[in-house]
C-alpha cells in the first residue's frame, strides 16, 4: 500500500511541474510576439514585396509561365533592358527545356498599326474627332461639323481631358 501512495504522490507533483513549464513557455512566447510586433521592420507591417518595389520604369528580366499549345507549357522570359523576349518549352519525356522562340521587339514597339484587327488607329482617331465635335455641339449649341478639326495629340493629355472650360480644338 505504501508503493501505491508513492505513485500517487509522484503523480500529484508532476502536473504542477508541467503547469509551471507551460506558464514559462507561454510567457516566453508572449515576449517573442511582442518583440516581433514592436520592432521597426515588423513582418506584420504592410510592406511591398521585393519584386513590387519599382514598378515604374521597371527593368531587368521578367519570367512567367504559360501554355504553348494544347499539351505543352513553357517559360516565357522578357529582357526589358535589351528589348528581347524568348520562350523555353518543357519536354516531359526528356525532363529538359528547349528554346522554341526568341526575338527582339526593339523596333516592334515603334509600329502604330500592324496586323491588328479593327478598329485601326485612324478609325479610333476619327471616332474621337466625332465625339469631340458632338460634345462641342452639346456644350456650345453650334453645329460642330463645319468647325470640326482633326484631333491634336496634345488634346489627349490628362490635364486637357479633365478641363471643360477650355475648348478641345484650342479655339
Amino acid at each position: 500500500m505504501n508503493a501505491k501512495r508513492e505513485v500517487v504522490a509522484a503523480a500529484a507533483v508532476q502536473p504542477r511541474q508541467n503547469q509551471t513549464v507551460l506558464w514559462i513557455i507561454a510567457i516566453l512566447l508572449a515576449i517573442i510576439a511582442t518583440a516581433l510586433i514592436v520592432r521597426p521592420n515588423s513582418p506584420f507591417q504592410l510592406q511591398a514585396a521585393y519584386g513590387d518595389s519599382r514598378m515604374v520604369g521597371a527593368n531587368g528580366i521578367f519570367a512567367f509561365t504559360g501554355q504553348i499549345d494544347r499539351n505543352s507549357y513553357g517559360l516565357f522570359m522578357m529582357d526589358v533592358d535589351n528589348n528581347n523576349i524568348w520562350c523555353y518549352q518543357y519536354v516531359p519525356s526528356t525532363g529538359k527545356m528547349r528554346l522554341v522562340a526568341a526575338r527582339s521587339f526593339l523596333y516592334d514597339k515603334l509600329l502604330e498599326d500592324y496586323n491588328g484587327g479593327g478598329p485601326t488607329v485612324s478609325d479610333v482617331q476619327k471616332m474621337l474627332d466625332d465625339q469631340r465635335a458632338a460634345q462641342r455641339r452639346i456644350n456650345g449649341g453650334g453645329s460642330g461639323s463645319s468647325t470640326a478639326q482633326p484631333l491634336n495629340p496634345a488634346d489627349l493629355s490628362p490635364e486637357t481631358l479633365g478641363r471643360e472650360d477650355k475648348p478641345a480644338d484650342g479655339e
